[in-house]
Parts: structure tokens; sequence; C-alpha cells
């Protein structure tokens, strides 16, 4: 695998998931607890012996970065590792964001030439899922391909949300459509490919020079009849957490046994030195709480009741609390008497005492972003106050940084959006 080079795709902005992705890249969003999105990919690499690793990132990478480190957490540091941090850079004459996933690639040639890789991994950070890259990479080479697809069925009504393939019998691609209207399949890119590095190269030139910048849009279908392209069949767990619906739907999969993820045998590594909760105690269960179907961190305080929700490290739940079908992140407090069911609250925020916070109603979308909310969720931003007393609908969002103060009044109803 030493002849692999992976380029992981970590600049994106998760605009689907609203404030949860407002002041971070999609893939430092937390999830499961303790971990972030983009662990899943760092450890596949980590567990299949890939430990160069060039993270391409954008878009308010800050938190990002400091999580990544010098990838010592994922084994890829030291004299046989390599992780480093690719941002957007001016060149000799000209300077420019990414403007898509294979453009990110392009601008980082000279970059990926220095370590004369006879393979290139692309990899998108935004995904959980468990996968062998090398057995994938193994397939590539047995079929001598040029091209490589991770790809799996995905509902028929999810298929406009993906690239969408067709093979021969042979598994050799056929068509390819991105993101279409009318599928013609629903077998669905994983966004995982394996390139030989000599045709990637002539590729994305080829494609910069035409305009183009994506790999589902541009460089996929241009390949296609000119280099032998393959679909790699995968099976198991996996899900594309772009949407604040399947973002908790896949935090609730880690309370389902039959689910098919699982972190303890899938190995995840994270940093646990960001944020303290390397050094915070174990968690702490007071006589006459309780804590059933939950993934409770380390440093977590519970005096009240949890039931079916995750929670992050440094957590505290005070007396006569309740905490339904919720994710609570990091630090974050949940005061005396109040009440959060179908609730994602991010990091260092606190709910009033007494407050009610998800209330079941009717169907009324999120009236400021009705495409990002719909199911019910309520989502509290970054360092939120929510009011003692409050009572707060389903469908709504609480800015980041908002406080007591901000709150026009103590009923919230739904669908509504509080802002500072």
């Amino acid at each position: 695998m030493n002849q692999t080079f992976v380029m992981l795709l970590a600049g994106g902005r998760g605009t689907r998931l609203n404030i949860l992705g407002a002041n971070r890249a999609k893939p430092a969003v937390p999830f499961g607890g303790m971990y972030r999105i983009i662990d899943f990919a760092l450890s596949n690499c980590m567990h299949g012996g890939l430990t160069r690793v060039g993270v391409l990132t954008q878009y308010r990478p800050l938190s990002l970065n400091r999580h990544l480190k010098d990838g010592s957490h994922w084994d890829m540091a030291g004299k046989y590792g390599l992780l480093r941090n690719l941002p957007p850079f001016q060149a000799a004459g000209d300077f420019d964001w990414y403007r898509g996933t294979a453009d990110a690639v392009a601008q980082n040639l000279d970059f990926m030439r220095r370590y004369n890789p006879k393979r290139v991994l692309i990899l998108s950070g935004d995904h959980i899922y468990r996968m062998d890259y090398r057995k994938m990479v193994d397939f590539h080479k047995a079929n001598n391909a040029a091209l490589t697809v991770a790809a799996m069925p995905v509902p028929m009504e999810e298929t406009h949300r993906f690239g969408i393939l067709a093979h021969d019998d042979q598994q050799r691609i056929t068509q390819f459509q991105e993101k279409p209207r009318k599928a013609l399949s629903n077998l669905a890119s994983m966004g995982i490919y394996v390139f030989d590095y000599a045709i990637l190269e002539e590729a994305l030139i080829e494609m910069s020079q035409n305009g183009g910048t994506d790999f589902g849009k541009h460089v996929i279908p241009g390949m296609l009849g000119k280099y032998p392209s393959f679909v790699y069949p995968f099976e198991g767990y996996w899900r594309d957490v772009g949407t604040i619906d399947s973002y908790f739907d896949a935090n609730m999969d880690l309370l389902n046994p039959d689910s098919g993820i699982d972190l303890f045998n899938w190995r995840t590594r994270t940093n646990l030195a960001y944020e303290g909760a390397s050094s915070m105690p174990p968690a702490r269960i007071k006589p006459n709480a309780s804590a059933t179907q939950s993934l409770i961190s380390r440093g977590c305080y519970i005096a009240g009741k949890v039931t079916r929700s995750i929670l992050s490290p440094g957590v505290m739940v005070e007396a006569g609390a309740v905490v339904e079908d919720s994710i609570i992140m990091h630090r974050s407090v949940v005061r005396k008497g109040a009440r959060v069911v179908r609730t994602i609250v991010d990091k260092h925020c606190e709910i009033g005492a007494g407050a009610r916070v998800g209330i079941p109603g009717g169907a009324l979308a999120n009236k400021a972003t009705p495409d990002h909310l719909t199911s019910g969720l309520v989502v509290v931003g970054q360092q939120a106050r929510v009011p003692a007393n409050a009572t707060i609908g389903g469908n709504v969002i609480v800015h980041p940084n908002v406080t007591e103060g901000d709150f026009p009044s103590l009923l919230v109803s739904e669908g509504e959006t509080v802002i500072p």
C-alpha cells in the first residue's frame, strides 16, 4: 500500500447541516459523542496501512486543523507516516479557492508528484462507514483499471443526491449520471475513487484546460470509454450525513445493535486531547438518576434521566432534567427540571431550568430554511443559552451565541428561528 497516496477531501461547507456546519467544516462536526465525522475515513486509512494522506481543507478549517494536528492519533506521523493539511494557496501567477472536488486535487499535483505514487485513493471526509481500502486497491490492480469507483445501492428516492452508475457483467462502468433528476439505476457512487496516478494527472490537466472542476461532473464522465473504469461493489454500513436528518439518524444508529455501525469493532480513532476529553474522569451517574439505551462519554455528570440519547464529553444533566432521543455535545448543560426531546444541542450550550425543548407539534417546517428542517427536530447552535422556563416547538433553530435576551418571548412556536 506504500505506492498508494490518499487525498482526503475535507474542505466542504455543510450547508444542509445548517448551523451545525456554520462555524466549522463539515468533516469537523462532532459525531457519536467523542468523535468527528472525518475520524472514520482517517481510521479506515490507518487500519488499511495507508499513512500518507493529504487533507484538502478550505471552509473554516481552524477546528479541523486543531483536531488533526500532526496525524499522530491515526499513526500518520513519524518516519513512515505523513498527514499534511492542504489549504488553497497562491501560486506564482494566480490565486484561487478550490472550485470543486477535482479542482482541489488538481491544484495539488505538485505536492503528490514529490512522493511518486503509483495510485491515488480519493476520499470524502463526511461519511460514516468502515471499509478496508486494501480490498478495493487489490480489485483495482486485478482489473488493470485506470479508475475504480466504490458504489452501493441507495433508495430510488435518494438517487438525486448522488452520482449514479450502470455497469456490465464484468463490473466495467458503462454510464455515469451526476445527481440526476431521473436515475438510470439506484447504484450510487460513494465518493471513493482509486486512480492510476499518471492517468489521473493527465485527466486533471485536461479537465482544467476545459474549465472543469468536479470528479462527478467532469473527470469520471470524460474517462468512460477512454480508460478501463470499474465499479467496486461495497456491502456494509455507509451513510452520507450531509443533512440534519441523516446526521441525526446516523447518531441514533449507534444505539441500535442491528444498524450495522459498531464503533468498538471498527476501532475508530479520534483526538481526545481537544476539549480536554483525554483528562476527564469517568462519567458519573448519581443515585436515583438513570441513563438507558444511551451513549455516555467520559466526564459526563447525570443527576436526571437520559434515554436513547448521545452525550459528548463533559455534558451535565442536572437533577429532575430529562433528555430523550437527543444529541448533546461537549460541555453543554441541561439545568434542573428541563426537558429536551428530539434535539441536537451543540457545544457549550445551556438549557435553562424548567425549559421545554422539542415539544411535538404539527408538520410546519422551519420557516427560514424549510429545506433543512422538517421532521420536528430542534437544533441549538454553539454557545447558545435557552432561557429558564422557555418552551420551544419542533423544527426550531436557535442560532449560535444566542442569549436569554435574544428570545422575543418564552414561547418559541414550531418552525421559528432565534437569532442573536
